[in-house]
Parts: C-alpha cells; sequence; structure tokens
C-alpha cells in the first residue's frame, strides 16, 4: 500500500502512469536480486488426470522461511500447473508463455511481481512434463518430487506406489541395460581387486561368481526395475508391475548440486552498527 500511494505522488495521481512506475520498480527490485543465491524452494507437481498429462517443476527462493509460505507455494502450484497445460520447450520458453491466469501477462513477469512482493529472489530451475499413463509423487512437503511414465494396463494407484519408491530408494537408473558399460567394468575391476586382497586366496572360478554376485547387487542398488519394493521387500519392483512397464521417470530432489547460502551473522551484526 504504501509503494502504491508512493507512486501515484510521485505522477500527480496519475493511476496509469502510477501503475507503469510500479512495474518498472518490480522490475528492477527483481534484477538487483538476481544475483543473489536462491538454493531453498519446493519441488510441485500437477496431474491433468482428463488431459493425461503430469509435470514437476523446482522453484528456488533464497530461504526455508520463503518456502513454506502459502504466497510461494501457490507460485510453485501456478508454475506446475503451467508447464502441464502448456508444454514449454525449456525454462526461457516458460518465463516468456502468456500466464494462464492473465494471458497480458508473462510468467516471467508474474515471477518479478511475486520478487518485488516477497523480497526475495526467486527462479524456476527445472521441469519435466510427460504425457499417457502418468503421475506424479511429491514428499516432505515439496523437498522431493517424482514423476514416473508407464505403458500397458496401469493403475493410478501402482503408479503413485512406484513413484513413492523411486522418491525413497533414489534409482539411478531404469534397468540393467541402462546402466553405462564402462561404469560396470569399472566397478568389476575394483571387486576382483577386493576379492584377490582378501586374506584367504580363492579360486579364480570362485572370484567370477563372487564378482557376478557383487555387480547384481549393484543393479539392485541403482537400477528401479532391480530394486526390492518398498512396499514388498520381497519383490523386486518389476515383479509387481501386473503387465505394464515403466517407461522413464524423473526424480527432483530439491536443491540438489546448488551452493547453499552462507550466511555470515557476526558481520551481518557488525554492518548493522556500523549504520
Amino acid at each position: 500500500m504504501m509503494d502504491c500511494k508512493k507512486a501515484l505522488l510521485e505522477t500527480d495521481g496519475d493511476m496509469d502512469k502510477a501503475m507503469d512506475l510500479l512495474r518498472e520498480k518490480s522490475l528492477a527490485a527483481s534484477a538487483k536480486k538476481a544475483a543473489r543465491i536462491a538454493a531453498e524452494g519446493i519441488v510441485g507437481s500437477c496431474v491433468l488426470e482428463a488431459e493425461k498429462t503430469a509435470a514437476i517443476v523446482e522453484v528456488n527462493c533464497e530461504t526455508d522461511f520463503v518456502a513454506k509460505t502459502d504466497d510461494f507455494r501457490d507460485l510453485v502450484a501456478f508454475v506446475a500447473r503451467q508447464t502441464a497445460v502448456k508444454d514449454p520447450a525449456d525454462v526461457d520458453a516458460l518465463l516468456a508463455q502468456p500466464s494462464l491466469d492473465d494471458a497480458a501477462q508473462t510468467v516471467g513477469e508474474k515471477i518479478n511481481a511475486a520478487i518485488a512482493r516477497i523480497g526475495e529472489k526467486i527462479s524456476v530451475r527445472r521441469f519435466a512434463r510427460e504425457e499417457g499413463s502418468v503421475d506424479c509423487y511429491v514428499h516432505l512437503g515439496g523437498k522431493i518430487g517424482v514423476l514416473v511414465k508407464a505403458e500397458g494396463d496401469a493403475s493410478r494407484q501402482l503408479l503413485h506406489d512406484v513413484a513413492m519408491h523411486i522418491a525413497a530408494a533414489k534409482p539411478t537408473y531404469l534397468k540393467k541395460e541402462d546402466v553405462d558399460q564402462t561404469e560396470i567394468e569399472h566397478e568389476r575391476k575394483i571387486l576382483r581387486e577386493q576379492a584377490l586382497n582378501e586374506p584367504k586366496p580363492k579360486p579364480a572360478n570362485i572370484i567370477d561368481k563372487m564378482v557376478d554376485g557383487r555387480i547384481e547387487k549393484y543393479y539392485k542398488d541403482v537400477c528401479l526395475l532391480e530394486q526390492p519394493f518398498v512396499k514388498d521387500t520381497d519383490k523386486a519392483v518389476k515383479d509387481v508391475l501386473c503387465g505394464c512397464r515403466i517407461v522413464s521417470f524423473t526424480r527432483f530432489e530439491m536443491g540438489e548440486g546448488l551452493e547453499k547460502r552462507k550466511d555470515n551473522f557476526a558481520e551481518e551484526v557488525m554492518g548493522q552498527m556500523s549504520k
């Protein structure tokens, strides 16, 4: 309200000019915050059942406090819905799209308005979108998000259970064939050296069997279809699919790989005292 009052005073009560001035100040505020670190935030999702479309997005802000506010969460939900409905090619294309809420405003302008309102840098980091037999699962209030796609007769409940499994078990690959063979050979070499260096020497054929067994365990650690299913660990994921086939999955863990902001409270206090 104070910003609106100031804008009206600066423009001698001209409403249109005041609105333009507020928009200009909003862009300036966003630009000032662009260099700041935004490594908090949440993963959001949108499932359009009638259209058989789903999307997950990661949107970042600067503090966990803001990430928990309704204002920020509503913004993330909007970005997820925009992504699901409008199918942007990448983040830049998403930001340039007319907003679903107001066609006169782009998604980027809507986010800039949120930056001015909330007072923190906000950025859309990444998204994934799929069509067909799909479902999403968001865990821990937005800390982890999963999008899974299947072919065949896959029930929504089964897809949801598989998405929950992916969130918990953190697979790297879908199936054995997807694992880089260079990676497997490297793993075999290490396992063979471990077996050869054990105190009691073993015949070569026994070592081969030991290495094969450990490679199978490695597959169970990193491949979704080979992992013990979290809801029934006596079965592998591939054994509970009931005739359907998992085609792909995407797992976002909020903030993974991002530099975290480091606050120096002593310097902050000294800076305040010197003013």
